[in-house]
């Protein structure tokens, strides 16, 4: 059965906290007893991935560095493609199809790849594990898919879900 305040767990609820007052503006005792009521809700079991494994934080510093990153590069791209006269785009739509044992964090991943400017995922199939993403710049198909895997699995290291079998 799992701990209603495994480490893990409140590790996720201080971060959401913390991104909800960010969110509103100010810390007060209401913001902070409200972003705890909703990272409470948010991070439990039935709505999030399970609560196993350690956080791995350099794996973690990664995959956030990395979503970053992701974030500066794409901004250019779009900033430069608003501020030249001729239209470069090259709308597509890619399926992503994510194996099994990367699967366990979709929604860090959808949010991730749509927070970047220039990519959107349209839509998510929990059965077969397929993102479909809307691509701005569809010429980058190869890149975009191999960098998804790159992010799940990192985001599987840092935030591991499959039991790891130890010897």
């Amino acid at each position: 059965m799992m701990a209603v305040f495994a480490p893990r767990r409140l590790a996720v609820m201080a971060g959401l906290t913390v991104a909800w007052c960010a969110l509103w503006g100010n810390v007060s005792v209401a913001n902070i007893a409200s972003g705890l009521i909703v990272s409470g809700v948010a991070s439990n079991g039935f709505f999030s991935t399970p609560h196993r494994g350690p956080i791995r934080v350099g794996a973690a510093i990664r995959l956030f560095g990395l979503i970053a990153w992701d974030l500066i590069t794409s901004t250019a791209y779009v900033a430069r493609e608003i501020l030249t006269p001729t239209d470069y785009t090259e709308e597509q739509l890619v399926p992503v199809s994510l194996p099994p044992e990367l699967r366990g964090h979709v929604l860090l991943l959808v949010v991730a790849v749509t927070l970047t400017p220039g990519t959107a995922v349209i839509d998510v199939d929990d059965d077969t594990g397929e993102l479909m993403l809307h691509l701005l710049h569809g010429e980058r198909t190869e890149a975009t898919v191999a960098h998804v895997h790159e992010l799940a699995t990192l985001a599987e290291q840092a935030f591991p879900t499959v039991d790891e079998v130890t010897s």
